[in-house]
Order: C-alpha cells, then sequence, then structure tokens
C-alpha cells in the first residue's frame, strides 16, 4: 500500500465546475484500505475528473500524453487537485497515470517515431552504400539501436496488433516494481479475454507492491478478489459489495435474458 486517503476541502466559491459536482460536496475523506480500489458510477458521476484531479495531487507520470501539469485537458483537474490532500503509508514516485485516450494516443505516436526511423535508416544506407563497412555502421548505427530498443520495449508490430495485445505489452514493458497506478476505464481497448489477462497481471504487479485506483464500468475488472469498489453513484461515495452494483446486476440480468431488454427498445 501507498496511497492510505484523500481529502477534499472545498474552496469558497462552489459554483463552477468541477466544484460544482455532486460528488465533490457530498465528499469529505475517501480511503484507500485495499491494494486494488475501483470507483465506479454512471458517466457525469465525476468519477475521471476526481481520478485526474488524484493523478496531478500525487504528481503522477503520463503515458502517451503530455504532463498532468501541462496537458490543456486537465485545467479542471488541476483546479481540483489544489484542494485535494494525500495521506500516504508509504509515499512512491513510481507507476503512473493512464487514461484509455492516452493509450491510443501512445500507440499512434511509436508508430509514427517506427516509421520516421525506418526511413532515416533507409536514407542513411542509401547515402553510404559506396563507403567502407565502418562508416555505413557508424551511420546506421544510431537508427538500427532505436529501432532495437523500440522492438525489445514493444515488441516488433505493436501497431499490428490488436489494441488489446498493445495495451498488454505497453503494461508489461512499463511495470516497475513499488508503484502507484491509477486508470481511466483501461478495459476500454480490451476484449472480455484480455480484461482477464490484466487482472492476472495485475495479480503479479500486486505481489510486487504495486497499488491500483481504477475508474471502470467493467463487471469483469470489479470482480478482481479483495478489491475495494467504492460506488460514487452513492453521496457520500460508499464501498459497495461486488453483488450489489448496478453493473453486475444489469449485466447479469441481460445475459440471463436478452431478449427482455432487447425487445422493449
Amino acid at each position: 500500500m501507498h496511497l492510505k486517503a484523500v481529502r477534499y476541502t472545498p474552496p469558497h466559491e462552489t459554483a463552477r465546475y468541477p466544484f460544482n459536482l455532486p460528488l465533490l460536496r457530498a465528499m469529505g475523506s475517501l480511503p484507500f484500505d485495499n491494494a486494488v480500489t475501483f470507483l465506479v458510477g454512471e458517466n457525469g458521476t465525476g468519477k475521471s475528473t476526481l481520478l485526474e484531479a488524484l493523478a496531478v495531487a500525487a504528481g503522477s507520470v503520463t503515458v502517451g500524453a503530455e504532463s498532468v501539469l501541462t496537458d490543456k485537458t486537465l485545467g479542471p483537474a488541476r483546479d481540483l487537485a489544489k484542494h485535494l490532500r494525500l495521506s500516504w503509508i508509504k509515499r512512491t514516485h513510481r507507476g503512473f497515470f493512464l487514461r484509455s485516450e492516452d493509450f491510443f494516443a501512445f500507440c499512434k505516436r511509436l508508430s509514427e517515431m517506427r516509421a520516421d526511423l525506418e526511413v532515416e535508416l533507409q536514407n542513411a544506407e542509401e547515402e553510404f552504400s559506396g563507403r567502407s563497412i565502418l562508416a555505413k555502421q557508424l551511420a546506421t548505427g544510431p537508427y538500427r539501436k532505436s529501432l532495437h530498443a523500440l522492438e525489445q520495449s514493444y515488441g516488433k508490430d505493436l501497431d499490428a496488433n490488436s489494441h488489446g495485445e498493445s495495451f498488454i505489452k505497453l503494461f508489461q514493458a512499463r511495470f516497475v516494481p513499488d508503484g502507484l497506478y491509477i486508470l481511466d476505464e483501461p478495459e476500454t481497448p480490451l476484449s472480455p479475454t484480455r480484461q482477464l489477462a490484466f487482472i492476472a497481471l495485475m495479480m503479479e504487479m500486486v505481489k510486487q507492491g504495486c497499488q491500483f485506483v481504477v475508474a471502470t464500468h467493467s463487471p469483469i475488472l470489479m470482480a478482481y478478489p479483495g478489491a475495494a469498489i467504492i460506488s460514487l453513484d452513492e453521496l457520500p461515495p460508499r464501498p459497495v459489495a461486488y453483488g450489489d452494483l448496478e453493473h453486475v446486476r444489469l449485466t447479469r440480468a441481460f445475459l440471463n435474458d436478452p431478449a427482455q431488454f432487447l425487445r422493449h427498445l
């Protein structure tokens, strides 16, 4: 465990976003008593905003995006972070903050980087085609080294993989022990099978001292053994048992009898 709790102290003026969210008006202190905590709730409850502000307050690094201190889309989160006080059991600067949209941007950036390196490598090979072997090696070496480093970390064809495969490879490449991982809807690129694989990866990371705070809609991820599930639909937010979650009850009922739901559409 690293992060123990977050306490929100409202500003004097609460009429503007994000301070006007019902979630914040009802929230005092939010505990993190488990290595894995899920924040759940309907769209618009403010779970992503709270998660983003938590990442800013924790000083998290990002994946595939700007710094939490400069990203323009995180302006409201930075405002909110000023009013969050984090309590730590063991302070860590390891781990990262990841939104689903940042993952897709990261994959695109890697693909562009690899394509640029391949063009530069080809240009260097053509330019030094008539020179000595040593001269050619010196000219092309940096590009080959950079391409090899990308392949070692993320695989040879990251952009050719499915999004689910790429996501798992990204985590495996960027995982470090004793990290705090703040994730917003990581299930977005993952099939049900890949979600199970991600749970297995989380289990392995928890064994190595990692902590997760995750906003999700996925009943599969929420089934992580021993996880704390905090419902932001409840005011103030409170822990909820897995079987009592609306997401779970609705998904179970739909799978048991899809026609009962679909005939009313």
